[in-house]
């Protein structure tokens, strides 16, 4: 289940687990990494290991987290330090390891979080490649909120007779959770959205879509409108997306927009709504996207926007999370942008139509023509003129001609 503190459920006894191994020395040699965690994004590989640096600040361990989208020339010096706790992404982590900034010869724990994830953004290959860096006595844990056959399989091939440890039923979502549907025309969501940030006046709400393209034109849209928003995907560099986030955290946005990338294991602190502007068509991520609010014991609220041609992912996360989410109809005060200028549209070719109409109505009548020749009918030839048509003399004795392929070119010296 989302927001049980799965972060700290591992963070804290590994390192307990480590503590006998805590040392002052300056040497980067006694500092190995002895715990890997990977995550599949650079957002919360930054949120974990800041849970864990906070957690030993009172010890000498030391940790690290290292992703993608930076240089990777800044991380460097930090590794060469040495660090005993390593949070990372897994593109970025072989990038290292093939750099020889870094070894994992004396990793005693690994950690997938959101393992799920992982898989669906197609880290495989890069799991299986790290897997066999790793000493084979080791300790693995894997961590999600959602539960699916696939990260059953993964368990069997990279665990060994692993233990079940279930917060909550599987795929479960929170209690704490008000979950609404508003069945509404999607070129009515935007109108909608608008209508229901200024009602509510929220403090702070992620809004999330199925696209990057959408989540940038909708935050402008938002922005326009006098809504302090901004937007988070993966098209922005690393340098926009923590700075987005961390604005968002610190109140001065209050709408964010956002596609997947923001739903794993970000935690904000008593975030009150979640709006799904679009419905994902993979139902797993609709637990996690609503889980960013209802976080430890909290109350929040998850509404989501369904249009006639979404229906069906309803009926599959119904299915997923076993219940049904109560539908409800919202008046919109003012028609959307698309339907103001489809209206605008169809007033306007009616009122062209009735000045063609009047514009008829005050033609005068048409004169007859003055020429009698325009006005006689058609007559067809006669067979005289055929006659003489087919009598004319039909050349066909030419002089021959000779021609070399390409043409004929004028030469002083031919004839």
């Amino acid at each position: 289940q989302t927001g049980t503190g799965k972060t700290a459920a591992f963070a804290l006894p590994l390192l307990q687990k480590l503590l006998p191994l805590a040392n002052s020395s300056t040497s980067p040699a006694k500092h190995p990494v002895r715990a890997l965690i990977l995550t599949p994004t650079r957002e919360l590989a930054i949120q974990v290991e800041e849970s864990v640096k906070a957690y030993a600040k009172h010890t000498q361990l030391r940790s690290l987290v290292v992703f993608g989208g930076v240089d990777i020339k800044t991380q460097t010096p930090h590794l060469k330090t040495g660090i005993e706790v390593l949070v990372a992404t897994p593109g970025r982590l072989l990038d290292h390891i093939e750099q020889k900034t870094l070894q994992l010869n004396q990793v005693q724990f690994l950690v997938l979080d959101e393992a799920d994830r992982m898989l669906d953004m197609g880290f495989m290959p890069d799991l299986r490649r790290i897997l066999a860096l790793l000493p084979k006595q080791r300790q693995n844990l894997m961590f999600s909120a959602t539960f699916s056959n696939e990260i059953k399989k993964l368990a069997d091939e990279f665990l060994t007779k692993p233990k079940l440890i279930e917060v909550a039923r599987s795929n479960a979502t929170n209690d704490n959770v008000t979950q609404k549907v508003y069945e509404v025309a999607q070129s009515d969501k935007e109108a909608l959205l608008i209508q229901l940030l200024k009602a509510e006046n929220a403090s702070q709400v992620i809004i999330f879509t199925k696209t990057k393209i959408t989540a940038s034109r909708l935050s402008r849209s938002l922005v326009r409108e006098g809504i302090a928003a901004d937007a988070i995907h993966g098209d922005k560099t690393q340098q926009e997306r923590i700075k987005a986030l961390d604005a968002f955290k610190a109140g001065t946005v209050t709408a964010l927009v956002a596609t997947d990338v923001a739903a794993r294991g970000l935690d904000i602190s008593e975030l009150p709504m979640v709006i799904n502007y679009e419905i994902p068509s993979a139902p797993e991520d609709y637990v996690h996207r609503i889980g960013r609010t209802g976080r430890a014991g909290a109350l929040g609220v998850a509404i989501s926007f369904v249009s006639p041609e979404e229906d069906k992912y309803i009926v599959e996360i119904e299915k997923l999370i076993k219940r049904q989410i109560p539908k409800e109809t919202v008046a919109l005060e003012k028609p959307s942008t698309k339907a103001r200028s489809s209206s605008h549209k169809e007033s306007s070719y009616k009122t062209n139509a009735a000045q063609d109409a009047s514009a008829t109505k005050r033609m005068p009548p048409k004169k007859k023509s003055s020429d009698p020749w325009f006005d006689k009918p058609y007559e067809a030839s006669t067979s005289k003129t055929n006659a003489k048509v087919a009598a004319k003399p039909i050349l066909t004795n030419k002089a021959p001609v000779a021609a070399l392929l390409g043409g004929l070119r004028p030469n002083k010296y031919f004839k």
